[in-house]
């Protein structure tokens, strides 16, 4: 008897009795197509694939992330202005002979919400750095020493590998390491997009579905019915080792989702299972979009998701995504940058974001300076202090 291997792929059969009349009930068999969830790989290569390759959601969340963070000037300050010629600004306007500087800042900001880490090189010339690269993340591993924090960084590419090491003595580094937080790693950040992944995974696999509906336009999902003829008690081996490799091999998965079965011998399809529509794959769909949305931190408005009213207006929400998403995203680059090149540009180096060039947040900033100009009892070094100008007198802000 077959009983066992087939009730372990998920046929049952109950071989009844030989008929001694026409009205004998013939053997019914029941079939199970469910197949166990196939998730993406949590490693970079993974999610890079899966997620920012073809899931469209992932793709604007961080364009929109990388774009808008790296249209934000970052201030080299010595003192309380601004310093146009400084050599610490020269070196971050730069980019480097093949890339722009906002080209750089824009990769550099994609793969921290990609990888959760990002990677600067300051390409040194005497000791000074003269040109900037965003490194891919999938290529530079961390060096750690004994007492078991970084001590350098491993870049390979192309059969290469190199190694920058931290000066132990002045902090100066080549390599920049960014990172998310990560409660289960010393070393590396955690991706937004990993904690998405199953959403994405989700999103994704609802639009392989749909499209293979497309193409076949019919979906067997069910029990096959064996109405064999008189005498007959069950299926042949031989017909049911070929009616079981038929259906693992061209009826499962959701690439033959649709496709349309041919039978024969007795048999008779009873659909039994949910179809799409009853699933209702195009809000599960949508859920799955708002939750890929709130691990980047994007408001869904922004992103043309229907159904989602946490936001008055559009406007509303693009002022939300630049409070809460970029600008804390942008000072800690600043300060992380700062620290890193204060080694090599001098102690009283400040880095700062230039907020008041950003055009989304000139509404807010021309409602703070009317309240400061119809403030009459304060002076207007107070004013300017308050605005966070650098005061005319040079004194401190």
């Amino acid at each position: 008897m077959k009983n066992l291997f087939r009730g372990a792929f998920g046929l049952a059969s109950k071989p009844a009795p030989v008929p001694e009349s026409k009205s004998a009930r013939p053997p019914l068999i029941a079939l199970s197509l469910g197949s166990r969830a196939s998730w993406t790989p949590r490693d970079y290569g993974g999610l890079v694939r899966e997620g920012y390759q073809k899931n469209a959601i992932v793709y604007r969340c961080v364009r929109l992330i990388s774009e808008a963070a790296a249209s934000v000037p970052l201030c080299v300050r010595r003192g309380n202005n601004c310093e146009a010629g400084d050599p610490a600004e020269t070196f971050l306007s730069r980019g480097n002979p093949m890339t722009s500087a906002a080209e750089v800042m824009e990769s550099f900001y994609g793969y921290l919400q990609v990888g959760g880490n990002a990677y600067m090189e300051a390409a040194l010339v005497d000791g000074v750095p003269s040109a900037l690269y965003a490194l891919r993340p999938d290529r530079v591993s961390v060096v750690t020493g004994r007492d078991g924090w970084p001590s350098g960084y491993d870049y390979e590419a192309g059969g290469y590998k190199r190694r920058f090491r931290r000066d132990a003595a002045s902090g100066r580094s080549a390599v920049h390491h960014m990172r998310l937080f990560h409660p289960a790693s010393d070393s590396y950040g955690f991706s937004p997009l990993e904690a998405a992944a199953q959403a994405v995974d989700v999103h994704n696999e609802g639009g392989r579905w749909a499209k293979a509906l497309l193409d076949n336009s019919a979906r067997p999902s069910g029990a096959l019915i064996y109405k064999g003829g008189e005498g007959a008690e069950r299926l042949s081996d031989d017909a049911f080792d070929r009616l079981k490799l038929e259906l693992e091999g061209q009826h499962s998965g959701a690439r033959h989702a649709g496709r349309p079965m041919v039978l024969e011998g007795g048999l008779d399809w009873k659909a039994m299972s949910l179809t799409p529509s009853d699933m209702d794959f195009i809000e599960a769909r949508r859920e799955a979009a708002r939750e890929i949305a709130l691990a980047f931190g994007v408001p869904p408005m922004l992103l043309g998701i229907p159904g989602d009213n946490t936001y008055a207006n559009y406007k509303e929400a693009n002022q939300a995504f630049w409070r809460q998403t970029i600008i804390p995203l942008v000072r800690k680059t600043a300060r992380g940058m700062e620290d890193w090149l204060q080694p090599f540009f001098g102690e009283d180096l400040r880095i700062t974001a230039d907020l008041d060039s950003v055009p989304a947040l000139s509404e807010e900033r021309g409602r703070l300076w009317k309240r400061l100009g119809e403030a009459s009892f304060l002076t207007d070094e107070e004013r300017r202090d308050m605005a966070g100008l650098a005061q005319q007198n040079g004194g401190p802000t």
